[in-house]
C-alpha cells in the first residue's frame, strides 16, 4: 500500500508570522531536493498578485487561484507531481479546500497550510476549523498585542479597524487588508461592538438548567 503524506496547519492572528513560517518550510523542502508547489487565493493582493508574502518582506512565488479545485487543475499540469504542496491564507478558500488537502495526503504528499483560525469577530474562520481537526500537526502562533504591548506575546485575535475604530460585529466577514485595517490583539484588548455577550448567554443557560 502506498505511504500516505501528512497535513500541517499553521494558524494564528495577523502579524504572527504564519506566511513567513510557510515560506521557511517550503525553503527547507527545496534544500532537501523536494519538488514543491505553492498556492494563494487570488483575492489576496496586499503585497503581490503572484507571491506569497509575509508582512516583514519575505516572498515566495505562487499560483494565485480562485477556487480549491483550481489547485488540482494546476498540479495536474506539472511534469512531475510536487512532493510538497503549500497553501497560504486558506481561510479565503471555498469549502472544497479540505477535500483537496486530504486528497493530496492520500496520494502521499506533504501539505502545509497557513491561515487565520478566527475572524475579526473572534469566531472560527471559513474551512480552517475542518483543516485543524484533520491536521497531523498544528502550529498555533501568537503576536504582540498592538494595544497593551504585553512582552509575553499574547495576541491571538485579529482586530479589524475602520477609520481607526473597532469594526462592528455586523461588518462583512471578509475584508482583505494589512496594517491599515488590522491589528493583532490579546483577548483582553480585542473589541467588537455589537458582539453577543456570551457571559450573559452562559448565565441564562445556567438558570435554564
Amino acid at each position: 500500500m502506498p505511504k500516505k503524506g501528512n497535513l500541517s496547519v499553521i494558524c494564528g492572528p495577523m502579524f504572527s508570522g504564519k506566511s513567513r513560517e510557510l515560506i521557511r518550510l517550503i525553503h527547507i523542502a527545496e534544500i532537501a531536493g523536494q519538488r514543491t508547489a505553492t498556492f494563494k487565493p487570488r483575492i489576496d493582493t496586499r503585497y503581490s498578485h503572484s507571491d506569497v508574502s509575509s508582512h516583514d518582506g519575505f516572498h515566495k512565488g505562487a499560483h494565485a487561484v480562485e477556487t480549491a479545485s483550481e489547485i488540482l487543475s494546476i498540479l495536474a499540469t506539472y511534469p512531475e507531481f510536487p512532493e510538497v504542496v503549500a497553501i497560504d491564507e486558506a481561510q479565503f478558500f471555498d469549502r472544497g479546500i479540505t477535500a483537496v488537502c486530504l486528497g493530496l495526503v492520500d496520494r502521499g504528499r506533504r501539505v502545509v497550510v497557513a491561515g487565520l483560525d478566527r475572524n475579526f469577530r473572534g469566531e472560527p474562520f471559513g474551512s480552517m476549523p475542518e483543516l485543524l481537526a484533520c491536521a497531523d500537526e498544528v502550529l498555533k502562533l501568537r503576536a504582540v498585542c498592538m494595544r497593551c504591548k504585553d512582552p509575553r506575546v499574547t495576541a491571538t485575535l485579529p482586530q479589524r479597524l475602520v477609520d481607526g475604530l473597532p469594526a462592528p460585529f455586523d461588518s462583512p466577514e471578509v475584508m482583505v487588508g494589512g496594517a491599515e485595517a488590522y491589528e493583532a490583539r490579546c483577548l483582553d484588548c480585542h473589541e467588537v461592538p455589537g458582539k453577543p455577550d456570551y457571559s450573559v448567554i452562559f448565565q441564562e443557560m445556567l438558570i435554564d438548567s
